[in-house]
């Protein structure tokens, strides 16, 4: 078994750059949304109470910072909300306008899933250098595509 993992390490050392980040972002997407199940959430909604953490938004912010639709944000609200992790209030300024705000269990939820990496990946004790390079494929494949990062 461990001769037959080495074999597979040493071809996959071969393997093209794209094909490295492809299959290592299937393989953490799967860890990822096993794990977020296990809390209750979703990739969308570990999003959005991540961009909660900074004080209320508006779904349309949410919208915007999250670079999905509206409706799209309108649904992973609606799941947020019934699992108590979000709460909606009228806007203090124009009471048309509602915002959203984590409630405590959502900051119990976000503070568990925040640090998942570690749990997941602990063989990566120090992962800067990986998040900067992340980071920089990020920043130069999407300069055009989003432009307001």
């Amino acid at each position: 078994m461990v001769e037959t993992q080495n074999q597979q390490s040493d071809a996959m050392a071969s393997w093209p750059t794209g094909r490295l980040l492809s299959t290592a972002a299937r393989l953490v997407e799967h860890a990822w949304v096993d794990a977020l199940e296990q809390l209750g959430l979703t990739h969308a909604g570990l999003i959005v109470l991540h961009l909660l953490g900074s004080g209320t938004l508006s779904q349309t912010e949410l919208a915007h910072r999250a670079r999905v639709e509206t409706q799209t944000m309108s649904r992973t609200l609606e799941r947020l909300e019934r699992e108590g992790y979000v709460a909606r209030h009228k806007h203090p300024g124009d009471g048309r306008r509602h915002v959203v705000a984590r409630t405590d269990k959502g900051q119990e939820v976000w503070a568990a899933a925040r640090n998942l990496e570690a749990d997941l990946f602990p063989s990566i004790a120090d992962n800067s250098q990986m998040r900067a390079g992340l980071l920089e494929i990020i920043r130069t494949t999407t300069a055009d595509r989003w432009a307001d990062g």
